[in-house]
């Protein structure tokens, strides 16, 4: 009698273990691939999973987006400047069969392809694209990668650079360059409003020239904004005119 309760409580533990062994409940989010005696049987869930217990296996896939961070990569620009550039790509399962089926790791394989991939397509742009157009690059990254990565059943939706780290010795050499270039805009200003002072200038002695009374008003005005500061030294402002007859009666003889 002992015997034969041993042996029905030995059947009924290896029954609930098949049981247990052949019931899988997959989330919302993710995908059972199936495989019956190694071969694909296919994509199942969510919800509750029956499957054969030996015979049947399965393999989870989740469906949720993958944040990658890529490793620092020591780049040389197409000018010849070295940089070290990390980067961030948001990934995620579309076809999990092809996730199980066509790639051993998709983790791994993306991180690599996605690292190889920043080598080579900053190593075509030079540092001042690198700097100033990031959005075409982190488009044209993504593009690439999604390309390689879509028969893996992997959808790249984002590709981003974060940090660009280049040599001390370049940055104080962009900042002098900068500090030129500023220089140069103030330079060109500058003379811009020169060359504009001088137009009006020689507009108004145009205008004043035509009327002998608006030189004499403009020389009376001038003297008045002399006095308005309560100057101690006057300065009269002598007119060419005078300075011309002074000059023709010395050259006369006698």
């Amino acid at each position: 009698m002992t015997s034969l309760l041993a042996a029905v409580l030995a059947i009924a533990f290896v029954a609930t273990m098949l049981l247990a062994s052949a019931i899988r409940i997959l989330r919302e989010y993710e995908r059972g691939v199936v495989f019956r005696l190694g071969r694909l049987l296919g994509e199942k869930g969510p919800g509750l999973i029956l499957l054969i217990p030996v015979i049947d296996k399965m393999v989870r896939a989740d469906l949720r987006t993958i944040t990658l961070s890529v490793p620092p990569q020591e780049v040389i620009t197409r000018d010849n400047v070295p940089a070290r550039v990390n980067a961030v790509a948001y990934f995620r399962i579309i076809d999990a069969v092809n996730s199980v089926v066509n790639v051993e790791d998709f983790l791994r394989a993306t991180s690599e392809i996605s690292q190889t991939t920043l080598r080579s397509v900053l190593g075509k742009a030079d540092l001042d694209t690198l700097l100033s157009d990031r959005e075409r690059l982190n488009e044209e990254l993504q593009q690439i990668i999604d390309e390689q990565t879509e028969p893996w059943g992997v959808k790249v939706a984002v590709v981003e650079i974060k940090d660009v780290e280049i040599p001390s010795d370049m940055q104080r050499a962009m900042a002098r360059q900068a500090e030129a270039e500023r220089n140069r805009r103030a330079r060109i200003i500058n003379a811009e409003g020169e060359a504009q002072a001088a137009e009006k200038i020689a507009e108004a002695a145009t205008i004043i020239s035509g009327n002998p009374a608006g030189l004499q008003l403009r020389y009376l005005q001038t003297l008045g904004d002399l006095g308005v500061n309560q100057n101690t030294t006057v300065v009269f402002p002598v007119p060419m005119e005078l300075m011309k007859a002074f000059g023709q009666a010395v050259d006369k003889p006698g």
